[in-house]
């Protein structure tokens, strides 16, 4: 198969011929149809995650049809249309048991804990568990962008933040985790205030169905504008970016009891930020994370899509070929362009 290859971390990737992966008793291979790219590639193509070995092919949003399938399976048949959540569930632990497989204690994650999909074929472990059949009607190249920041901005807006309509969220960071947050948020009824440094990712976020929007690099307080915005701070806040400030300003900018939802990765460098615990305790604050979504949850936002309710195709940017996806993956940390990057081309 072709496979794009990072062979040390932070040097550029090649496209390679490797051998076709062959499925586990419990799993399947998936042709891939479609293949989103991620800032979460960018991290562990540059070495944040302690999981990937060299070398590596990254990968983790996708979408695609059955191959090929283990002698354990029951569920599948090859030709099924299928998608997978990012983190998958072994469906035997204690988590997975209460249903939590986001959470699973022997967890995989294609793209991390093994090779994964910017490929022309991807190995699935414990598919009766964590494949999701897709609709006919939904292309594979929306049902790609759904895997890894569709899915865990959902969580954060419905599970985690348990966000109600006429309620305000604030939404730091535009890109493809804080438009997909700002869409959900407006379809459950929520007021969105989009907060990002980028006009072009702001005039998105506004056609998306964000009530009111700050730009963070042109006024002089983040929290005071938020604030006044939603006359005393937001009810559900979401970090989308990932970092320091945009994970400060989320908390600050709550009104009391108020929950902030830790969507962007906080790696390396960043992975201890400063919060500000006097408010939490003040204030009685939430402070929760949001790590994908389990299969079993994809009925509810599948429906949503069907029904009109929610549209994740409006958030792709751009479609690119296999081999253009190894300068996207490079540049993903320079957050250029606005939406969500797929491959549909292998």
């Amino acid at each position: 198969m072709k496979a794009v290859v990072f062979e040390q971390f932070s040097a550029p990737p090649t496209l390679q011929q490797l051998p076709d992966p062959t499925p586990e008793p419990h799993g399947v291979v998936v042709k891939v149809m479609a293949n989103g790219v991620c800032r979460s590639d960018w991290h562990g193509w540059v070495g944040h995650d302690t999981d990937i070995q060299l070398p590596h092919v990254p990968g983790h949003e996708l979408s695609g049809v059955v191959e090929a399938v283990g002698k354990d399976v029951k569920k599948w048949r090859i030709g099924d249309r299928v998608t997978v959540p990012f983190v998958g569930g072994c469906g035997t632990c204690p988590e997975c048991h209460s249903g939590n497989h986001q959470v699973c204690d022997s967890q995989f994650q294609p793209g991390f804990t093994h090779w994964g999909s910017f490929a022309e074929y991807v190995g699935i472990h414990y598919a009766d568990v964590n494949l999701v059949a897709l609709p006919e009607t939904l292309d594979f190249a929306t049902a790609a962008s759904l895997g890894c920041r569709f899915v865990t901005s959902f969580r954060a807006v419905v599970d985690q933040g348990k966000t109600a309509a006429g309620q305000w969220v604030a939404v730091h960071g535009c890109g493809g985790v804080g438009l997909s947050a700002v869409m959900i948020a407006n379809a459950v009824g929520a007021n969105v205030v989009a907060i990002d440094i980028s006009e072009g990712a702001l005039d998105l976020a506004r056609q998306l169905g964000a009530t009111a929007t700050v730009n963070a690099a042109k006024v002089a307080n983040v929290v005071e504008a938020v604030a006044e915005i939603t006359r005393g701070g937001a009810h559900v806040s979401l970090d989308a970016l990932g970092h320091p400030t945009t994970c400060f300003n989320s908390i600050s900018n709550l009104r009391k009891r108020g929950k902030h939802v830790q969507v962007g990765l906080m790696l390396a460098e960043n992975s201890t930020p400063a919060i500000p615990m006097s408010k939490v305790i003040a204030h009685e604050l939430e402070i929760l994370g949001s790590h994908g979504m389990q299969a079993h949850r994809y009925d509810a936002m599948l429906a949503m899509i069907q029904s009109g309710k929610l549209a994740p195709e409006k958030l792709i940017g751009k479609r690119i070929n296999l081999e253009q996806s190894i300068e996207a993956l490079m540049n993903m940390d320079k957050f250029e362009g606005a939406g969500v990057t797929v491959v549909t081309e292998f």
